[in-house]
């Protein structure tokens, strides 16, 4: 009897495919290529929450399968939208926006939030939403190895698109060893809070408009401290210094009971302030 032939054993490795982790109760995994991506800056609070609604239910090794098609009931995404006509709003904006992501090795891909969809039913909430990530997409996540956990009831409370920006973009550092610190160029970090070309143009408004609300809601809710300091040449701030720190227990718990209390009257709690009207656009 011949002997079985063996196949040749592949190296080990201690590296994680971000496709193969399994999220904790509560919480989402998202692909660091996919949490700062260049070409964003239209998509609103609602079309965020919806990709990563989206992006959620798809979430797995079957994400990176090209081709592959995913279906969700409509109901799933009433945390996103009230509505049928603003959730095709929304979808339309993933569809038609084009997004830079860099790779390891140098190169950058140009690709769709959203490809292939079909909502069906759009006039019954029992309807359900068919739909596919572009294969260009799934192929750049497919070697993940870097992620954000971010925990749900977190991202269902920001009032302000800075906010869930920043908490992303920090919840994708914060499991750094030894790094607690990060600078940015004035433009990359516009482009990182989603700031829109032509808006907040000044720093002292993008100081008040975004970073400070932005500041007050991720300090508030989540389980990290971040500070935001500018760094200036002359008398003009040409970038900024990001930190962060896990909360301790306390902390912990003081986030978890704000998150646990009803949203009206939630900014005077945490800034002890009286509510300030913002622009519009802080919302959006």
């Amino acid at each position: 009897m011949e002997s079985p032939v063996s196949e040749p054993s592949r190296p080990k490795t201690n590296i994680t495919r971000t496709l193969d982790v399994v999220p904790n109760p509560g919480e989402m995994v998202k692909p660091a290529e996919l949490v700062e991506v260049k070409g964003a800056a239209r998509l609103t609070l609602a079309d965020r929450r919806l990709f990563n609604v989206l992006l959620r239910h798809a979430f797995g090794p079957d994400l990176a399968t090209e081709n592959r098609r995913f279906e969700i009931p409509v109901a799933e995404l009433r945390e996103t939208h009230d509505s049928n006509d603003r959730l095709v709003q929304s979808i339309e904006a993933l569809m038609t926006t084009v997004v830079t992501i860099k790779r390891p090795d140098g190169s950058t891909d140009r690709v769709q939030l959203l490809g292939w969809n079909n909502l069906a039913d759009p006039k019954r909430r029992r309807g359900t939403l068919k739909y596919s990530i572009p294969p260009e997409l799934a192929l750049a996540l497919k070697d993940s190895t870097v992620f954000a956990k971010l925990e749900l009831e977190v991202l269902r409370s920001f009032t302000s698109k800075y906010a869930l920006a920043l908490y992303e973009a920090v919840a994708r550092r914060v499991r750094l060893k030894h790094v607690m610190t990060e600078r940015f160029s004035l433009e990359d970090f516009r482009e990182l809070l989603g700031v829109e070309p032509g808006k907040l143009t000044t720093y002292g408004n993008l100081n008040q408009y975004a970073i400070k609300p932005a500041l007050l809601e991720v300090n508030a809710l989540s389980d990290v401290i971040v500070s935001v300091l500018p760094e200036k040449r002359g008398r003009r701030v040409t970038g900024v210094l990001i930190g962060w720190e896990a909360k301790d227990i306390e902390g912990r718990k003081a986030a978890y009971q704000e998150l646990q209390r009803p949203k009206v009257g939630r900014k005077a709690r945490i800034s002890g302030t009286v509510e300030v009207a913002f622009p519009p656009e802080v919302f959006e």
